[in-house]
Order: structure tokens, then sequence, then C-alpha cells
């Protein structure tokens, strides 16, 4: 399955709401799609969504990055996906973001190729629905709390909090919405918001809140500092944006950093780096969240699929294409009642840019 053309579609589409965290509020989502054709007439679809605070990458950057790829790959075996990694290694470093939108479509093509669903090609055993989170993102405590309870009352079975502002507001916000939802398992985020000092100090505060797990506490930079954190905490420590690929976990694991992984495509580069963490994960007994940006129902269906190739996954935070104003996407995951995600039937993938947002931005197209 030689690679002939690339194309990269820029795709902007406002969000119902806000996405206020710790490092920021968002308003549109600004992602790039890739479409990968080769000899054979069989094509693959990627997508990321690059997030400036956390990956250093946006739309503009990763047009202009993935022309490189694209020119880099031209040529090369489509089903070769580890080659086609050390090609856009050796090219660029990190741009972890748009590698990850050649990847998925790479292995759109190898699942298609061997005649299977994605997640049944990435070692899937069994079939289920994965269940995904819904987010509050970050503001006053009383809205927060009316958020959870609209949540709660859409049927979501966990709610994912945002924190990482002062430490003693955040302890409000947990309670405010405790307040009105007392019995809903509650997941939070302090974005790296938080000193090692008020990490402990908020986390111990919130030892009775029914918390499963805290994602990255502290600033990314200060990881040696993770472990006090995670022995001082007696809420699960989650690793996000310091673990961006196996390197970063196998780092993490030396240091018993944390009990947990969250594996992101936009920041591991795709699935094939995002699968050495897994079992990197499994062979030192952590457990592993699948998470994302704002990407839509294209790329989660590559990380749902993930989500079933392995035990250690047992967290979803799958919700952000619920945010968006539109749907971009043909086939690809869906959303059910009670925070299930069931994933298509067919071969590969099985998602797609639809036509209508083909055409809404200036694509752009490398072939050989």
């Amino acid at each position: 399955m030689i690679i002939t053309q690339v194309v990269l579609h820029p795709l902007s589409i406002p969000l119902k709401a806000p996405f206020v965290t710790s490092l920021g509020a968002l308003s549109d989502v600004a992602n790039v799609v890739v479409e990968v054709r080769t000899r054979s007439g069989a094509v693959g679809w990627g997508e990321c969504s690059p997030f400036w605070t956390i990956n250093g990458e946006t739309q503009g950057t990763c047009m202009v990055v993935g022309e490189h790829l694209a020119a880099a790959l031209l040529g090369h075996d489509a089903l070769d996906i580890e080659g086609a990694h050390v090609r856009m290694d050796r090219l660029i470093f990190g741009n972890n973001s748009i590698k990850s939108a050649f990847d998925i479509a790479l292995h759109d093509l190898a699942a298609q190729h061997a005649d299977l669903p994605l997640w049944k090609y990435l070692g899937g055993e069994r079939y289920f629905d994965p269940i995904t989170d819904y987010t509050v993102s970050l503001g006053d405590p009383e809205k927060m709390a009316a958020d959870a309870e609209a949540i709660v009352a859409a049927g979501f079975p966990v709610i994912k909090v945002k924190l990482g502002g002062a430490g003693d507001l955040d302890i409000r916000r947990i309670r405010a919405i405790r307040s009105r939802v007392p019995s809903i398992p509650l997941r939070i985020d302090a974005n790296q918001g938080w000193d090692p000092a008020t990490a402990i100090h908020v986390l111990n505060a919130l030892a009775d809140a029914g918390i499963e797990h805290c994602e990255e506490p502290i600033p990314r930079w200060q990881f040696m500092e993770l472990r006090r954190v995670r022995e001082a905490s007696p809420i699960p420590i989650m690793a996000d944006e310091s673990c961006c690929d196996h390197h970063d976990a196998e780092r993490l694991i030396a240091l018993g950093a944390c009990q947990r992984f969250n594996i992101k495509l936009g920041k591991s580069g795709g699935l094939f780096k995002a699968r050495k963490i897994i079992a990197l994960a499994a062979q030192a007994g952590l457990t592993v969240q699948v998470g994302g940006f704002l990407e839509s129902r294209l790329a989660w269906s590559a990380a749902a699929a993930l989500a079933l190739s392995s035990p250690c996954v047992r967290y979803g935070d799958m919700d952000t294409p619920l945010m968006f104003s539109a749907d971009p996407v043909e086939g690809g995951i869906r959303y059910l009642e009670g925070g299930r995600v069931r994933l298509p039937e067919g071969r590969g993938l099985d998602a797609r840019l639809s036509d209508a947002h083909r055409s809404s931005g200036t694509s752009l197209s490398v072939a050989g």
C-alpha cells in the first residue's frame, strides 16, 4: 500500500460553550484532518487537535509541518507504521500532535488491509462499550455545581472537574459540587495548576470527597516532585502532561511518581507509541485512562479503539465531541445513554470527514 497523496484539511468549529482549564479558555476547535491515499485506492483518515499550552502546536504549525511530513512519507509503504514514525522523527523533533494524525490514518489503512475493525487490529479480544465521563470547566463554585448537576441529569455516571486555581478556592469548588451531587464519582484535573505544597494540602482536604484520581497536580517540569505528592496524597495521582510518550512513561515508572497514566494520542504521537505506554503500564501494574484534547469523533474513534486494546485501560475521558456546535464526521463512534461510547462496526477506523467540512477551509494536497 504505497502512499501517493496526502491531503491536509483544516477543521474549525465553534464550541457550544467555552472550555476552561487552569491553562486558559478555548471557544473554538482548530484541528487538522489528514487524508492519506494509496496507489491501491485505499484511503486512511486521521485527525489531531493541537493544544498551544501543552504540545506547543497550533492549526497553522500543523499545516506547515504536515506538508513536510507528507512529502517525507510519499512512496512509503503505509503498512510500515514503525518505519513511518522513524521517518517523521528523523525529519523533525516533537510535533506529536500532527504526527498523531498521520499515525491514525496509517492505522486506519492497516486495519482496512487486515479486514478488521481498528479495535481488533490493535489487539482487542472482546468488544464492550467504553464509558466516558463529562467535564465541568473551571469557574465559579456555584456555576460548577450547577453544571455538575446538569451532567448527572443527562445520565453520565462520572464527572471530571477542572481545578488548578487557588487551593482553598478549589476545595470550595468540590464542596459546592458535592452539595448538589453527593454520590457520583468525581475525577479532578489540576492541569499543572498547583505547586507541590498546595497539591498535598488540597488532596488531603478532599480525601472524603469520593474522588477517583487527580490528573497532573503540579507543573510537568516538576516531575521529580511528583512522587512526594503521590506519597502524601490519599487520592491516586494520574500523570498527564508529564507523560507524553513511552520514554516519559518509563521515567515516571522508575521514579514511582504516580499510579496512573492519562494517554492522549496528540501527546504520544499516535497509536503506535501510545501502545508502548500501555505495555509499560501493564508491566508495572499501573492503570490507564484514554483521554484527549478537542478532537472530533474522527480521532476519538481511534482513541476508543485503543481503550479496548488492553485490560489496564480502566478510564475514559472521551467527551469533547459532545461540546462541538456542529458534527463534521461521517461514521465513527456514537454516544449512547449512560456515557456509553459505541464503536463503529466497519473495517479500520470507519470514520471520515464529511464532504461539507472538507470544503470549509483551504486544504493542502501533497502528491507524488
